[in-house]
This record gives structure tokens, sequence and C-alpha cells, in this order.
């Protein structure tokens, strides 16, 4: 262990919880906004967008350090994430378990003003987002559970708004798990050599040359379910106009991934907060028009 300054010490933790990389709070937020604009018909409370915003960067932040306190054995060995402040011993172990600790306790507190159901749902929301590092030791698909964990804060929306979980939201739920397997399958590409040499399960490994045709898949089985959530709702021609930018978005990824170009893969990969913008985009300008009207 490195001795460390103060500020070198705060940099590190920063890189431990990606605050320069914000693409995975995007992934994150972006499922969570679907479900605050639609529990509260396009106004949802400010209060509550904010407190799930914060509490999103927060979580996200707190999974980071989780996963990379699991994988410190494993990342050393893969290109990518071979100088991660823990696989490079600039931090230790019980600096990274404490930090996470840290984040999620405050996660914690934002949510005690919101009512009973949802700090109720925020203990599988922990437990999801804690164990999901480790489901890439058995679970052939681990991104399906990522999945779930991303998109935790879709029933905790509803909840949060409606006092309830209608089945709506766990319909959005589960199309949210259909995007996270596309796009972390494409993220998975680019280490799919690595992760082979050391034992690690990603879905790019399980789907092996059909990993292209499972990413394309997931994408539409995601555009079906959000497009049968926003007709639901009563949503129209102003959501679905989004859904379909998203859609063309996605095409274009198909462009990226198809050659299973490392780089293209990333990039496709890190162009999934566009997918998640362009639905939100559509489902809030919807609600918007609706009311103006």
């Amino acid at each position: 262990m490195m001795s460390l300054t103060f500020s070198e010490r705060v940099s590190e933790y920063g890189k431990l919880m990606r605050i320069d990389k914000p693409i995975g709070t995007l992934l994150l937020l972006w499922p969570t906004l679907w479900a605050l604009w639609v529990a509260g018909e396009g106004q949802p409370s400010p209060l509550v967008v904010a407190i799930f915003t914060i509490g999103t960067f927060l979580m996200r932040s707190a999974g980071c350090v989780i996963n990379d306190y699991a994988d410190k054995d494993f990342d050393g060995h893969v290109e990518r994430t071979r100088n991660r402040p823990l696989a490079a011993r600039r931090v230790t172990p019980k600096e990274a378990l404490l930090l996470a600790a840290g984040l999620a306790l405050v996660s914690l507190l934002l949510i005690l003003p919101l009512n009973g159901l949802t700090i109720a749902l925020s203990v599988p929301a922990v437990f999801l987002a804690g164990s999901y590092p480790y489901t890439k030791r058995f679970l052939a698909i681990p991104q399906a559970y990522l999945g779930i964990a991303f998109g935790f804060g879709i029933p905790m929306g509803f909840a949060a708004l409606q006092g309830e979980v209608p089945a709506v939201a766990w319909v959005m739920l589960v199309a949210n798990v259909f995007w996270a397997v596309a796009y972390d399958t494409e993220y998975a590409m680019v280490d799919r050599p690595d992760d082979l040499k050391i034992g690690i399960k990603t879905s790019a490994i399980t789907f092996g040359r059909y990993d292209v045709a499972a990413v394309m898949t997931c994408y539409a089985v995601t555009l079906a379910l959000i497009g049968w959530s926003g007709l639901h709702t009563g949503r129209g021609v102003v959501f679905l106009a989004g859904l379909a930018v998203a859609a063309g978005i996605m095409v274009y990824h198909y462009t990226l991934i198809r050659e299973r170009d490392r780089p293209k893969c990333f990039k496709a990969f890190l162009h999934n907060n566009w997918v998640g913008g362009a639905i939100f985009a559509g489902w809030a300008l919807d609600y918007l028009l609706a009311s103006v009207q």
C-alpha cells in the first residue's frame, strides 16, 4: 500500500466511485426518471425527483466500490481495469468497504422522508446492488441480475409517488432487464478475451457467436415492453416518436457491434445513454403537451 497525501486519497476514492465516468449513473437514472414521470403523470414532486437523483448517484457509487472490492483479485489481470485503485493497491479493502457503507447510509437517510413502502423497498435495492458483483462467479447471464438492480428505482419511484407498485411498474422493470442485458453485453464484448482467461461469467461468453443477435433481440423486447407501458398509461404520438428515435439509435449500435471490434463495442455501450434519454424525452414531452391542451 503506497503512501498518499489527503488530496491524492480523495482522488482515489473518486476514481473508486467512478465519478469521472458518469455513464453508469445515467443508465441507472434514466429508468428511474421514466418511472417518476409515469407515476407522477408528468408532474412528479420536485423533492422526490431530487431525492431519487441524488440517491441514484450515491447507490451507483456504492455499487462501483463493492464491484471493485469483489473483483480486486481479477481486475489486475484485465487490461481495462488493471489500474483501478483497489487492483493497483492504492486503496485498501477496508477503506473500500467503509466508503461503500458510508454511501449506502447516506442513501438511506435520503429516503427517510418518504413513505414506508419506499423505505421497505430500499432493503432489496441495497441487497441487489451489493450482491451483483458476486453473480459473475455463477450466473450465466449476470447482466440480467444487473438489470433488476439498475431498475429497482422503478418500483421505488411508483411506491414513493403512488403508495403502491402497479403492474405497469413491473413491466417497466422487466423492460429494463432486457435493456441492461443488451448494453452490458456490448460492454462484456470488450472484455471477453480477458474474462475467458480468468473464468468470469458474462452474457457475451454465454451467447457466444450469437452475441450480436442476442443484443438486438433484447433491444427489440425492450422497445415492445416500453411501448406497451406507454400506451397502457395513455401516451400518444410524441411518446412513440421518442421510442422511434431510441429504435434508430439501437440500429446504429448494430453497425458498431456487428464486427465485434472492441473499441466500437465500448462506444455502443456508452451510447446507450442516448437510448434512455430518448425514451424519457418522448415520455416527458408527451405528458407536457397533454397537460397544456
